[in-house]
């Protein structure tokens, strides 16, 4: 019988990319960039639905004139 000589096989990993100081402040201020956006779109929306649900409010149901509603506007009580 022959012998036979064994087979070594030497597997080479990829080198790891180390995190550095600037990768996490640059993913902390987009993180956060995304986080301001997010907060103004919700706010804009909301702001929205406010203004809208007022002027709903107001479309059915007039303000009298005998009402204790402060109104701002150009033609309600001006000097002449």
């Amino acid at each position: 019988m022959q012998v036979q000589n064994p087979i070594i096989v030497h597997v080479v990993e990829q080198p790891v990319k180390s995190t550095t100081i600037g990768d996490v402040i640059l993913g902390a201020i987009g993180l956060t960039g995304v986080a301001v956006l997010v907060a103004l779109l919700l706010g804009a929306l909301l702001g929205a639905a406010l203004i809208g649900y007022k002027l709903l409010r107001n479309r059915r149901r007039p303000v009298s004139e005998d009402s204790d509603a402060i109104h701002i506007s150009p033609y309600l009580g001006g000097a002449s």
